[in-house]
């Protein structure tokens, strides 16, 4: 299990390695909002999103000769990204496992940085049989999207720097409405706060119908979404909360939240036109219930984890064409 303790230790890991990305603002996104409205935007990180400070976190907290024998990881795109370049820095080897129909840009930027892809069709194959059978043959070292406690660890390095950043802005009580798929991210920002900002609140945001976060909270055991496919928000597309991740936010996330995937594509080109960030519509969720799920929060003040900008141009373009 993940603790305080760890995200700290990865903190001095990640030293130098990670960017820290700032706390934006626009008065227009206010006025939205209906209150103070503050974007984290790790669309800004290494390779486009928050899962480098976790794939950095996991990769340098394995010893030397397991690192040498190789990395294996499945991602629809961030978690890959993160891993090819985090074990690139390394010089070690990554075999990256990702669906046929993730992003092409996705594919391409793993690819590019130096990772072995696997393609895998996710609705008749399953990932966790080619990776065990990747693993067993080259002795590789699974590095889990969200369900490894390093992983969770590198995430939580997030919340710690949410919580200096809100203090600096005077903001002590909030919503920390955190983009959520398995929960790596929004169970590392919810014991980072724990620690270092209790009055600050994680909540999972996710696209309408892929809530199972939000459902797992609600009912207190894990839930199960119907359908891995189907939604543009691929970047979070997950079966369930993971076994790790799920008691860490049960026991201090706040309610989930969802959005419709219109409200995800307009909460791109209101980032686009009011902060000047790229978002991709998965990293793009915590702001969308940020702006139109206003009535569901509470206080004067809530953060939004912008936590990717990995998006295809006609995506983003379409969003532009339809909200810009």
């Amino acid at each position: 299990m993940s603790t305080l303790a760890m995200i700290e230790a990865a903190a001095q890991r990640l030293q130098g390695h990670v960017r820290e990305t700032p706390l934006l603002s626009s008065p227009f996104l206010d006025d939205l909002a209906g209150r103070q409205l503050f974007v984290k935007p790790e669309c800004l990180q290494h390779t486009g999103s928050f899962k480098f400070r976790g794939a950095w976190s996991a990769v340098s907290a394995l010893d030397e000769a397991t690192r040498q024998r190789g990395i294996l990881a499945f991602s629809s795109g961030n978690h890959a990204q993160g891993v090819a370049l985090a074990s690139a820095k390394h010089g070690v080897a990554a075999v990256i496992i990702m669906p046929s129909d993730a992003p092409k840009l996705k594919i391409e930027n793993t690819r590019a940085l130096g990772a072995e892809v696997v393609l895998y069709d996710r609705a008749n194959e399953s990932r966790e049989t080619i990776g065990d059978r990747l693993s067993s043959e080259r002795g590789l070292t699974l590095i889990k999207p969200y369900d490894e406690p390093q992983v969770i660890a590198g995430q939580g390095t997030t919340g710690l720097e949410i919580a200096k950043q809100a203090a600096a802005e005077g903001v002590t009580t909030a919503d920390v409405l955190v983009c959520c798929g398995g929960g790596g991210l929004t169970s590392g920002i919810a014991l980072a706060l724990e620690g270092h900002a209790p009055g600050l609140r994680a909540r999972p945001a996710e696209p309408d119908g892929f809530d199972d976060a939000k459902r797992s909270l609600a009912t207190g055991q894990i839930q199960t979404n119907s359908a891995m496919a189907g939604n543009i928000c691929d970047a979070i597309l997950t079966p369930s909360p993971g076994e790790i991740t799920f008691p860490i936010m049960k026991r201090l996330c706040d309610p989930g939240l969802s959005v419709s995937e219109e409200e995800a594509r307009h909460a791109m080109a209101l980032a686009f036109t009011r902060l000047k960030i790229v978002l991709e519509p998965g990293g793009a969720v915590a702001l969308a219930a940020a702006l139109f799920r206003k009535t569901d929060i509470a206080g004067d003040a809530v953060i939004a984890v912008a936590s990717g900008g990995n998006v295809d141009a006609e995506v983003f373009r379409s969003a532009l064409d339809q909200f810009a």
